[in-house]
């Protein structure tokens, strides 16, 4: 009973055992998993993938290091494929300041516009951010995102953003990062987060959880999350966690 909230099924490096993962997903207990468009293309991969599997789902948008490439009709096209039956959420968007493979500025235009699109579609945004909580935060409540809510995905961030986003009605999402032995402070910030608003996701191929560190991340792994979010809260099951986490991404994405 898992459901894997944020995925990248597209990447070429599943190109030569794509159904062998699948599968694994599916004898792990996996109930759905979400595959994430990062710009026009991979939003159509995404699709095609929800459309060859029925346990996934995808969502599209516009990474920030991609919109540099946004082109006119981008965004029509985003409202046509949004029509797609399998498409739950519009991201992964955000900001990112650490690399700034599009700068700053055109990050945030385009963080604007994309949320605005977002709630023309009543769609959850899946949020990417980095080393630019303060200019995230501002931006989700200038453009009134929590009309729609959605998810901060692969949380990384302090306990400051992580208030923020729950006052907004945001979710937090925790992938492999929270099994590392660096991430103390996540661990607490997960700890004390209602239980009710966590997701847990994979992000894979990246962030593979430990036991499984220096291998290719895949969706089966997102057991090992779960695993570690029950050890903070000593007082659930692990079933009670992946009951828990499986029905905030069910509610979250509308997943029947």
């Amino acid at each position: 009973m898992l459901i894997d909230s944020h995925t990248h099924l597209d990447d070429a490096r599943y190109d030569e055992d794509r159904e062998a993962v699948m599968a694994r997903a599916r004898e792990a207990g996996l109930e759905a998993c979400i595959t994430i468009g990062c710009d026009l293309t991979t939003s159509r991969s995404a699709i095609a993938l929800a459309e060859r599997y029925p346990f996934v789902y995808a969502s599209i948008g516009v990474h920030p290091h991609e919109v540099r490439h946004i082109q006119d009709d981008w965004y029509d096209e985003f409202r046509r494929l949004a029509q797609t039956g399998k498409v739950v959420a519009y991201g992964e968007i955000g900001l990112d300041y650490h690399y700034n493979h599009s700068s700053p500025q055109e990050q945030r235009e385009r963080l604007r516009e994309q949320i605005q699109l977002a709630r023309e579609l009543t769609l959850p945004v899946i949020i990417h951010t980095r080393e630019a909580q303060e200019d995230t935060i501002a931006i989700l409540k200038e453009e009134r995102a929590s009309e729609v809510g959605g998810i901060f995905h692969c949380f990384s961030g302090d306990a400051w953003l992580a208030k923020e986003a729950l006052d907004l009605g945001f979710s937090l999402s925790f992938s492999g990062i929270l099994t590392f032995r660096n991430a103390a402070a996540l661990r607490e910030i997960a700890k004390n987060t209602p239980l009710d608003r966590v997701l847990i996701e994979t992000d894979c191929p990246y962030l593979t959880p430990i036991p499984y560190r220096g291998t290719r991340n895949e969706p089966a792994y997102v057991s090992q999350v779960a695993k570690q979010l029950a050890l903070l809260h000593p007082e659930l099951s692990l079933d009670d966690v992946e009951r828990t986490t499986t029905a905030n991404a069910r509610r979250m994405f509308k997943i029947a």
